[in-house]
């Protein structure tokens, strides 16, 4: 199984939650600690576990394109592609 993690732009994120209701693993959220400088509270992710699988869903649904997807070969967890 492939694994992965997300970058968050919190400075491009808008907490729409979209994020959230897309990722089958239940891993994303708002970050109620922190405001960008436009006031939002932003996305952010939740995985002590490493349980994200690089699907992608959360990138593709973002309307403000402020999720970066990263993958993970299943043996070293190296970049996909590196």
């Amino acid at each position: 199984m492939t694994h992965g993690t997300v970058r968050i732009d919190p400075e491009r994120c808008k907490g729409c939650q979209l994020c959230a209701t897309a990722c089958p693993q239940h891993l994303l959220g708002i970050n109620r600690d922190s405001l960008n400088l436009k006031g939002f509270h932003p996305a952010q992710l939740n995985d002590p576990l490493g349980r994200c699988t690089g699907c992608a869903l959360c990138a593709v649904i973002c309307p403000d394109v402020a999720i970066t997807v990263v993958r993970y070969t299943p043996s070293a967890r190296t970049p996909v592609g590196a």
